[in-house]
């Protein structure tokens, strides 16, 4: 019966701690919103935070995006075998590239990337209070570290993706090519038979949210970080794994709400 009782207790907490954390990111969205009016605050530091989120991050981006491409290819081919006409690897390679693997692989990487980056960033700030010091001077900390790296996340993120689309789908045909004997001519047919320009839309569509969602929570962690160099690296976790959750959420909404 302790157990029991000791359960119950765990889970209440950790309910509160959940609405309460919720409640606190509704606040610092609130916040942001107002804050996109003081531009003056958040422009300047805009094109410099696109380049570290988007520009620094097209690397691994374009890593992950090169092998999908390959394994996509090998695997499309081993399936169909014997199964269906060859050029539907193609197919398989583009329509997985622009509607699945490209933006949630390339979301998954720079949530480790980006997110957590921001949010010992910001939490460092915090725990040295220089968070603090900028309130002090009448510094709105909010436009001035929140709104210019979610506003480069919504907008680098799909930038990023299209290019990991792009190369996945190269790969693809590259391994069709030279490893499956394959025409470059049977795999363009095959991507074109089924493409829509929706799927690129849904690609950047995705995409953009998931880069809301990684800078956005990155920046609430970091915000709320606290106890020293210890909670900095407890805010960095917390970042990454929160930020993980809602892209694959995230991911499953998307496919329910626009693929019909």
């Amino acid at each position: 019966m302790p157990y029991m009782v000791d359960a119950t207790r765990a889970i209440g907490r950790t309910t509160l701690r959940t609405v309460a954390a919720v409640g606190r990111f509704g606040y610092l969205a609130v916040d942001a919103g107002r804050a996109l009016r003081k531009g003056s605050l958040w422009a300047p530091h805009l094109v410099g935070q696109m380049a570290k989120i988007g520009v620094a991050s097209v690397p691994i981006a374009l890593f992950v995006a090169l092998f999908t491409g390959v394994v996509l290819a090998l695997q499309a081919a081993y399936t169909f075998t014997g199964a269906v006409p060859q050029y539907f690897v193609g197919t398989l390679v583009g329509k997985t590239m622009l509607l699945e693997l490209g933006p949630v692989l390339t979301g998954l990487a720079l949530s480790g990337r980006v997110g957590a980056a921001i949010a010992a960033e910001i939490g460092a700030m915090r725990v040295t209070e220089q968070i603090d010091a900028l309130e002090t001077l009448a510094y709105d900390p909010v436009a001035y570290l929140v709104v210019p790296r979610v506003i480069a996340g919504a907008t680098m993120f799909p930038v990023v993706v299209i290019l990991a689309d792009a190369l996945g789908i190269s790969a693809g045909l590259g391994t069709a090519v030279l490893r499956l004997d394959m025409s470059a001519f049977e795999f363009l047919k095959g991507l074109r038979l089924f493409f829509e320009s929706w799927d690129v839309w849904f690609s950047l569509i995705k995409s953009a949210s998931f880069g809301l969602t990684v800078t956005s929570v990155g920046c609430f962690f970091g915000f709320h970080a606290s106890g020293g160099a210890e909670g900095v690296g407890r805010a960095t976790t917390r970042a990454v794994v929160v930020s993980t959750m809602i892209i694959l959420a995230l991911d499953a909404f998307w496919a329910a709400t626009l693929l019909k």
